[in-house]
C-alpha cells in the first residue's frame, strides 16, 4: 500500500479556520434559540444588582452582616410594597374601576362627536370594519392571561436567581473570568467591573425618574379634578422603566378622560402630562444620571424598535439595559483599540 503524504500547513490551517468558523456559527445558532433564556439570565443579574446595591447600602448604614443585610434587603422592599397595598389598596382599585367605567363613557361620546360630521360618520364606519369579532376578543384574552401566568412564572424566576447571583458575585463572575486566558483575566474583570458600575448608575437614575413621575403625574392629575389620578400615576411610574412606553399608555386614556369630563379638563390633562415629562427628561434625568447612564435618546428609541422586532416583550423591557451594556463594551473595545495603536506607533516599536 501506497503510504498518504503528510499534511500541508495550508491544509492543516485551513482545516483550523473551517473548524473556528462552524464553531462560530453553532455558537450564534445555539445562542438565537436560547435568547430568552439569556433574557431571564440578564433579567436576574438586574434584579442581583439592585439587591445587592441595597444591601451594600444598609451595610455600611447600619453595620450588618453582608447575610443579614442581603435578607433585609429582600424583605424590606416586599414588605413595603405589601404596606403600600394594604393601606392605599382600596383606594386604587377604586380607582381603577372608575377608570374601568370612565373609558368606556369617554369612547361613546368621542363616537357622538364624530357622528356630528359627515368625515365624522365615515371614520367611525372604518373604525367599525375593523372591530375584531367575539372569536378574536376571546383569543386576546386567553393569551393575554397566558402570557400573564408565564410573566409570573418568569418574574420568581427571576427574583430567585437575583437573590442567589447576589449572595455569591464572586462566585459567578469568576466562572466567567475563568474562561478568559491569562492574558485576558484582567481585561474581563475591568470589562465586567465597567458594566456593574455602568447598570448600577443606570438603576439609580431609573429609580428617581420612576419615582418622580409617578408622584408628579398623580399630584398633578389629581390638582386638576381628573378621576383616577393615583392609578394613573402608579401605572404611569412603573411603565417609566421602559423609556417613552409609559408617555404612550399613560397619555392616551388620562386625555381621553379629560375630554369626557371638559374641555378644560383634557387641555389641562394634556398640559400637565407634558409638563411631567418636560420636567422628567429635561431636570430629573441629567441630575440624577451619571455619564455612564447617560444614553442618546436616538440610541434608546432605535434599541426599543430592534428588541421588539428581535426579541419580544422581554426583549422591549430590558432594551435599555441591554443597550447601556453594548454601549461599555463599545467603549472598551474603542479603548483597547486605542491603546493598542498608540503601542504600535512608538518608538520602541517603529524600531
Amino acid at each position: 500500500m501506497t503510504a498518504l503524504p503528510p499534511p500541508r500547513n495550508e491544509d492543516i490551517v485551513l482545516l483550523r479556520r473551517t473548524l473556528i468558523v462552524m464553531g462560530g456559527v453553532a455558537l450564534t445558532i445555539a445562542t438565537w434559540q436560547l435568547r430568552q433564556l439569556l433574557l431571564l439570565l440578564f433579567a436576574s443579574i438586574l434584579a442581583a444588582q439592585m439587591f445587592a446595591g441595597l444591601a451594600d447600602l444598609l451595610r455600611r448604614r447600619l453595620h450588618l452582616p453582608f447575610a443579614v443585610a442581603l435578607a433585609l434587603a429582600v424583605i424590606l422592599p416586599l414588605l413595603g410594597l405589601t404596606a403600600v397595598f394594604g393601606l392605599f389598596g382600596t383606594l386604587m382599585a377604586n380607582q381603577f374601576a372608575q377608570l374601568a367605567r370612565q373609558l368606556p363613557l369617554a369612547v361613546e361620546q368621542g363616537e357622538a362627536w364624530l357622528a356630528t360630521s359627515t368625515a365624522g360618520r365615515e371614520i367611525i364606519k372604518a373604525i367599525g370594519s375593523y372591530a375584531p369579532q367575539v372569536d378574536t376578543i376571546v383569543g386576546i384574552v386567553q393569551s393575554g392571561l397566558a402570557n400573564i401566568g408565564s410573566g409570573i412564572s418568569q418574574l420568581v424566576v427571576v427574583l430567585v436567581s437575583g437573590v442567589y447571583l447576589a449572595a455569591q458575585p464572586r462566585l459567578y463572575v469568576g466562572g466567567l473570568i475563568a474562561f478568559a486566558t491569562r492574558l485576558g483575566a484582567r481585561a474581563a474583570d475591568a470589562t465586567l467591573s465597567a458594566i456593574h458600575t455602568a447598570l448600577g448608575a443606570w438603576l439609580k437614575a431609573q429609580a428617581v425618574s420612576m419615582a418622580f413621575v409617578a408622584i408628579g403625574t398623580g399630584a398633578g392629575l389629581s390638582l386638576i379634578g381628573l378621576p383616577s389620578a393615583i392609578a394613573i400615576g402608579f401605572v404611569a411610574g412603573l411603565c417609566e422603566f421602559v423609556p417613552y412606553l409609559g408617555v404612550i399608555l399613560v397619555s392616551l386614556p388620562a386625555t381621553l378622560i379629560g375630554f369626557s369630563i371638559s374641555i378644560e379638563t383634557g387641555i389641562l390633562t394634556m398640559v400637565t402630562l407634558v409638563i411631567v415629562q418636560q420636567l422628567q427628561g429635561n431636570v430629573v434625568m441629567p441630575m440624577a444620571q451619571g455619564k455612564l447612564a447617560d444614553l442618546p435618546p436616538a440610541l434608546t428609541l432605535f434599541s426599543l424598535i430592534a428588541a421588539a422586532l428581535l426579541l419580544g416583550p422581554l426583549g422591549v423591557i430590558l432594551a435599555v439595559p441591554l443597550t447601556v451594556v453594548g454601549t461599555v463594551l463599545f467603549r472598551r473595545a474603542m479603548l483597547s483599540h486605542e491603546r493598542l495603536k498608540s503601542t504600535e506607533n512608538t518608538p520602541d516599536s517603529l524600531a
